[in-house]
């Protein structure tokens, strides 16, 4: 059997739950299913499924904002230029691109400018002040998804008597910038009631209420939940967690896009992956739409996604989005190409020490720190991710910071991902507190990072972060994997599965139900060599209940076909719930997450 944790075994909260469940006339043993998913969320209360604009936290508590939004203000009204500062992520696409769609619906004289990762690296520094006074000659630089350790391109613009305002949402434990405005939830001080809010979110509130000062004193303003789209897409790619008011957000983004009232450039990635805009759920922002704006970053030039967010006519918006969709597969043949040769790596490295990877527990793994002169800085972070998966323990991977400069004394740049327990961010300024000559500098969150080092400090890193790993206790490392309980076979319906989709905003902080069983295997098949279907009938059914079950990438040691006895073996299995739709039929199935031979 599966070694699984219930999220929850609060008995009184799910049977409270249940009660405010009932009325609605759902199933009573659905209800407790329901019950059960909501309380392993920290819900105690279903007024909470209820994402109304009206319940997002007040912007009061944001500090900085009042003087963000008077400078803003002024700005339009004086007809100074105004120049965007964004990040080469997708959250700094959709943030871009939001100001830069709001503000000149304001009357505002706005352009916006970029980094090249390759060329500038992150954030407003003195290069892109320098680059940005020479192309727009800008009166206020407004940073988005960046900023909050900005403080020599801070002082390189105040020097030149350009107005800087920040918006950022990356964490600080430091005092900001001395620019003369910063709005972000996780500075020194601010008490605004989410902390979780992303680049785009951030603009939102400041966007939103520039508009509404504005549309009080009677000047031209706009409408800032028209563009909820943008940051919808912004939160769930950046990983946002899904806290109440991220809930809200995405869910009226989601809304508007399922409908078509977005901008045309999202529907045209949506064409270019052959999804309708009417069947997108908020998970597809992560895997559809923003891996092709991601790739712009990745492998050319940001600003090619924030045309495409903000084109206004349909050709411009499809040349845009083919364009994305070809860099995005580029993206995956080197991603392919590093993660096959880092697996070679990990393999040599462990044949000379002597360190087990998982496979083998008796001296594990903490922590995978690798570099290589070829690698691709822009595909790093998905690397990194992907070991992070596989291994479950930290990855930082590193790659040149400039391809033509591979010495010893040159720059490599890292990209960090990490598990549940370690702060990431926490963890690499440890380091940089305790060995300040060692990292250049850092900057991100508790599960992913950024850092830049000297090349010839990259093995004296490697054993300063395995050192730090290894102090931790080993149980960080142990994966849980958690379940919220069997299903009943009424669960087994397109009408609950759908239901159950619709119910609210899952994703990150808010993770979307995983459910376990034992079921009778019907039927088997590999499928292109790496996945396996299978056919099951839970075993408690009261009727034979065909299910059909997916395992994408399996893992055929977890998995023993040839011990399998069609109609006879039984499984337990790790699942989630899918309405999987073809040619306009729906069907529900199983999408396996781990399984076990009983």
């Amino acid at each position: 059997m599966l070694d699984l944790t219930p999220r929850t075994t609060d008995d009184v909260l799910i049977a409270n739950l249940r009660q405010q469940l009932a009325n609605d006339g759902t199933n009573a043993d659905l209800n407790t299913v329901i019950a059960r998913i909501l309380a392993g969320r920290g819900v105690d209360n279903t007024a909470e499924l209820h994402l109304a604009l009206s319940a997002l936290q007040p912007a009061a508590g944001l500090k900085g904002l009042d003087t963000a939004v008077a400078l803003l203000d002024a700005a339009i009204d004086q007809q100074q230029q105004i120049l965007i500062v964004g990040d080469f992520d997708c959250d700094g696409a959709t943030s871009t691109a939001l100001m830069v769609r709001v503000l000149r619906e304001m009357g505002a004289r706005v352009d916006f400018l970029v980094p090249d990762r390759f060329k500038y690296g992150y954030g407003l520094t003195p290069q892109i002040v320098e680059l940005g006074v020479t192309r727009f000659a800008p009166d206020v630089i407004v940073t988005v998804d960046n900023g909050i350790v900005s403080y020599a391109g801070v002082a390189a613009a105040k020097a030149r008597g350009i107005e800087v305002i920040i918006t950022d949402h990356h964490l600080t434990t430091q005092d900001a910038p001395a620019a003369d405005a910063v709005v972000n939830p996780n500075q020194l001080g601010c008490t605004f009631g989410s902390k979780a809010l992303v680049g785009v979110g951030v603009a939102f509130y400041v966007l939103g209420n520039l508009a509404k000062i504005r549309r009080a004193a009677g000047k031209p303003s706009a409408q800032v939940s028209r563009h909820l789209d943008l940051v919808a897409l912004g939160t769930v790619a950046d990983v946002g967690v899904l806290d109440h008011n991220n809930r809200i957000l995405v869910h009226y983004g989601l809304q508007a896009i399922r409908a078509g009232r977005c901008c045309v450039g999202i529907l045209a990635l949506l064409e270019q992956a052959g999804r309708h805009a009417s069947q997108l759920t908020a998970q597809d922002f992560g895997f559809i739409i923003a891996p092709r704006i991601n790739a712009a970053g990745r492998m050319e030039d940001m600003r090619i996604g924030i045309e495409c967010l903000l084109a206004d006519d349909w050709s411009t918006a499809q040349r845009l989005a083919h364009q994305l969709d070809a860099l995005n597969r580029q993206r995956r043949q080197v991603e392919q190409q590093m993660r096959q040769q880092a697996d070679d790596l990990l393999a040599k490295i462990s044949q000379q020490t002597h360190v087990a990877d998982n496979a083998n527990p008796a001296q594990p793994t903490r922590s995978l720190v690798l570099y290589q002169d070829d690698w691709h800085q822009g595909v790093i972070g998905i690397v990194a991710g992907r070991l992070k998966e596989a291994y479950h323990v930290p990855a930082i991977i590193f790659a040149p910071a400039d391809v033509n400069a591979v010495s010893d004394n040159d720059a490599i740049k890292g990209s960090a991902r990490s598990i549940a327990g370690i702060h990431i961010r926490d963890m690499i300024e440890r380091i940089a507190e305790t060995q300040p000559d060692l990292i250049s500098h850092f900057g991100g969150h508790a599960m992913a990072a950024g850092l830049t080092i000297p090349k010839r400090n990259f093995a004296a890193f490697k054993a300063a972060f395995d050192d730090l790993m290894r102090q931790l206790p080993p149980e960080i490392f142990s994966e849980t994997l958690y379940s919220d309980g069997q299903l009943p076979a009424a669960a087994f319906d397109v009408g609950f599965v759908q239901y159950l989709q619709n119910l609210t905003i899952w994703g990150h902080g808010f993770a979307a139900p995983v459910f376990d069983g034992v079921f009778v295997v019907q039927d088997v098949r590999v499928l292109k060599e790496r996945h396996i279907k299978l056919w099951l009938c839970p075993t408690d059914s009261p009727t034979t209940l065909s299910l059909e079950a997916i395992w994408f990438n399996a893992d055929f040691g977890q998995l023993p076909l040839t011990q399998i006895a069609c109609g006879i073996s039984r499984v337990h299995v790790l699942y989630k719930l899918d309405d999987n739709t073809y040619n306009g039929q729906h069907r529900v199935q199983l999408m396996i997450k781990k399984i076990a031979l009983i």
